[in-house]
């Protein structure tokens, strides 16, 4: 009654769509039995497979044989097998004297067949085993219940420990599609491996063969290992699943103990690879067309070929009709390559798709009534634009489509225009013209017409109401300066018939736009041009970043100039006001070496600095000194000071004097200057009546003394950076060199590192001495460190005092 009162009111498409969804429903109810069906078939195949020790496909025709011999069904024989099995098969009879653990593998198993022969592979002794093993198969659901099974019951005779189980992919990895005994973790981390050389499970599925990886080094070197850490399984075995056609599966066998295979254990693992076959390749039947659709003597196969040539789409639909008769879909048999639906399904991958399955708001429109009159009266079909939207991944994707049908035989050929393609191609064009700036027109010299693209308005600033400019009127809107030069590429372009390509300026407003224009001319069978076309290109912006590219490098070259000009002037004072000799100097009795060694990178010069002068008492006075920054106002700084402490020095002054007086000439010069100087100074007044060094240090790195085979820097007294506080105090020290001593006073350059700690520098230029003087190096000294720091990135000035040996 309710389906009568839902017929009587329902609209047509309702209808359709709850035919679609009944007979969904009886498909399902169908294939759940098929299933079920099948599921028996390999549940008794299995048993005769364990039994008689044969293939699957044996096993099949036996059952086919035993059921046609006896008058009865497939389903009845397979039933009637299994109903004699008894669902826990007792476990062979023990022999008098049991065999150890390891007589499957140390004694050959008893292998003989029904009739006399022998199988190479197994015996008798396994048929137990095996048979279990085909009964919980025939219960099993998957690849997990699968690899279960074969952990549970091989674990024992096999000491399988784990096993996992492989089926490849359209696209050529593999997916773990069962696993037992590995943990979750490694099996989350294994569970879809890429089509890469060195798998084990890849190579069995591809060869068809199985690999016994019995050696983990070895097998490390050849495969990727499963597992972390690989060694956890010393033993694995990949064996392949077999089929009709390609394997559909590996099966790895893993096992904690070492060594290899026993021949009675492969023999039980290919078997039970076999019996597997059945719960891991069953596959769907075919489906009969035929069964469903129009029986006309057309053949699919022909029209399929005759599509494969078609440049456009249109597909081959076969009427899926009820048994009344009526029309309750229709199937897609047959499709030309570029057949492609709002989804982006193309080809190939429309066919077998029924039409309310895949398109489901067809239903009830002018295209679903126009199919239906051309299968009824013959009557080619050809509908007026409509648009079709489908959801396809929460997304609503819209387009609209030309439809046209005609009869073939009982079917229908339907092709169809795709109107909105178009539309998006000019989409994309509009924006590519934008974002480069790019604008086309045309020109018909015969009829003076001319069509312009929409960014030219924009290119050119005029206002798309006042209509495009011919090309007579495009020299008014020019720079006086380019007239020529395009008036010249015109007359090539339009009397010579050549191909032009000519930037060229425009004013528009209060600005220049810099354009470009590329065109070329389409002659008649005369040679005359009688159409233009080109396009323009707006290269303001990158005309303007080129002059101002332009800019800045004459800016930088300007600033170099200047900036190498004030090295070469500081350079030259830097020579005047601090000679360096260019050999070894005597003085109060000390052999004096000096080594100054300029930075390698930069324009600018350094403070750094040295002074040797005798004094008027006989004496000797040594100073090294560094000054904060570069270039010349580190050079009068540096002439500052040199000077002034060997004038303070001169007439008496006490050294901690000296530097007290220097550091509050660089802070009176600093609050002059309204900026800061500083500097680091080493001092030493050496009396050559008692060989006594009184020294004094501002900030600066400590002297290194050289006495005997030991290299020592000397303890420092206090002493603040030069220019860096009003209160600074500095104290001094003593020490008495000896015959033989070398004492070393150096700027940074000499020890620092970026990214390295001083005393790592420090450590490095007492052992470089100690080694050098070794080397024979004493005359040289001060040269020599100086020379071995390449790619210094300050200046290096070394002073090395040598108290010579007594005679």
């Amino acid at each position: 009654m309710k389906g009568d009162a839902m017929g009587e009111g329902a609209a047509p498409e309702v209808l359709a769509l709850a035919k679609v969804v009944a007979r969904l429903r009886s498909e399902i109810v169908a294939l759940e039995g098929v299933a079920a069906t099948t599921a028996v078939v390999e549940r008794a195949k299995g048993v005769l497979m364990a039994r008689e020790e044969v293939s699957a496909d044996t096993a099949y025709e036996m059952l086919l044989g035993r059921a046609d011999a006896r008058g009865r069904t497939l389903l009845e024989e397979c039933w009637i097998l299994l109903g004699r099995m008894p669902s826990h098969p007792a476990p062979a009879r023990a022999p008098v004297d049991p065999p150890p653990a390891t007589t499957v593998s140390e004694k050959e198993p008893d292998t003989t067949l029904p009739g006399g022969g022998r199988h190479p592979e197994g015996g008798a002794a396994l048929r137990p085993l095996l048979a279990r093993l085909a009964d919980g198969l025939t219960t099993a659901r998957g690849g997990e219940d699968v690899a279960k099974l074969l952990r549970s019951l091989l674990g024992g005779d096999a000491g399988v420990d784990a096993v996992m189980i492989y089926s490849p992919t359209s696209a050529g990895s593999l997916e773990l599609t069962g696993c037992a005994g590995i943990g979750e973790e490694l099996a989350e981390q294994w569970r879809h491996v890429p089509p890469l050389s060195g798998i084990a499970a890849h190579e069995a599925i591809a060869a068809g063969r199985a690999l016994w990886l019995e050696d983990p080094v070895e097998d490390a070197r050849r495969y990727l290992l499963i597992g972390e850490p690989p060694d956890r399984w010393p033993s694995r075995a990949w064996l392949p699943v077999p089929s009709d056609g390609p394997p559909t599966a590996a099966i790895g066998f893993l096992r904690t103990q070492p060594g290899p295979f026993p021949a009675g254990t492969r023999a039980l693992l290919r078997r039970a690879a076999r019996l597997c076959a059945g719960p891991l390749g069953v596959s769907e039947p075919p489906r009969d067309a035929g069964a469903e659709g129009a029986s006309d003597g057309v053949d699919v196969t022909s029209v399929q070929r005759m599509l494969d040539a078609l440049a456009g789409p249109a597909i081959l639909l076969t009427p899926l009709r009820s048994k009344a008769g009526e029309v309750e879909d229709y199937r897609i048999d047959a499709a030309a390559p570029e057949s492609m639906d709002v989804a982006g399904r193309r080809g190939k991958e429309l066919v077998g798709r029924r039409v309310l399955e895949t398109y489901p708001t067809v239903v009830g429109t002018a295209v679903w009534e126009g199919y239906l009159e051309a299968l009824t009266t013959g009557a080619g079909y050809e509908g007026e634009p409509f648009t079709y939207e489908e959801v396809v991944a929460g997304v609503p994707r819209r387009s609209v489509y030309s439809v046209r049908a005609s009869r073939l035989g009982d079917r229908l050929v339907v092709s169809w225009i795709r109107h909105d393609t178009g539309e998006r191609e000019a989409r994309r064009l509009a924006d590519m013209q934008r974002l480069a700036t790019l604008g086309w027109a045309d020109w018909n010299l015969a009829t003076g017409g001319v069509t312009w693209s929409d960014q030219m308005y924009t290119i050119f600033g005029r206002d798309p109401r006042e209509g495009p400019l011919t090309l007579e009127e495009l020299p008014r809107h020019l720079l006086p300066e380019d007239l020529p030069v395009v008036a010249a590429a015109l007359e090539r372009l339009l009397v010579e018939g050549e191909a032009v390509d000519q930037p060229f300026r425009i004013a528009t407003g209060d600005s220049v736009r810099h354009l470009r224009f590329v065109a070329e001319a389409q002659v008649d069978a005369n040679g005359a041009p009688v159409e233009v076309h080109g396009f323009f290109q707006d290269l303001s912006a990158q005309r303007g970043a080129e002059l101002a590219l332009r800019e800045s490098e004459r800016a930088v070259l300007l600033q170099r100039g200047m900036l190498q000009a004030e090295r070469a002037l500081g350079a030259r004072l830097q020579e005047t006001l601090l000679p360096v000799p260019e050999q070894s100097m005597e003085l109060a009795g000390l052999c004096i070496d000096v080594a100054y060694v300029s930075a390698d990178r930069g324009i600018n010069v350094s403070g750094d600095w040295y002074s040797a002068i005798e004094l008027p008492d006989t004496s000797a006075l040594f100073v090294v000194g560094d000054v904060a920054g570069h270039g010349l106002a580190a050079v009068g700084t540096m002439a500052q000071l040199r000077f002034t402490a060997k004038g303070m020095t001169i007439t008496g002054s006490p050294l901690p004097d000296v530097l007290r007086r220097l550091n509050t000439l660089l802070l009176h010069t600093a609050s002059d200057a309204s900026g800061s100087t500083t500097a680091t100074m080493v001092m030493a007044r050496y009396q050559p009546w008692d060989r006594r060094l009184t020294w004094v240090r501002a900030g600066h790195l400590p002297p290194l003394l050289v006495r005997g085979d030991r290299a020592d820097f000397l303890e420092q007294p206090s002493g603040a950076l030069l220019g860096a506080a009003f209160d600074a105090s500095y104290g001094q020290a003593v020490i008495d060199l000896l015959p033989g001593d070398r004492l070393l006073l150096y700027t940074d350059g000499l020890v620092e590192e970026p990214g390295e700690g001083l005393d790592i520098g420090l450590d490095r230029l007492a052992a470089s001495t100690l080694r050098l003087l070794k080397e024979g190096h004493g005359e040289t000294l001060a040269r020599t460190l100086a020379a071995m720091r390449p790619g210094n990135r300050d200046d290096i000035c070394v002073l090395d005092i040598h108290v010579p040996d007594d005679p």
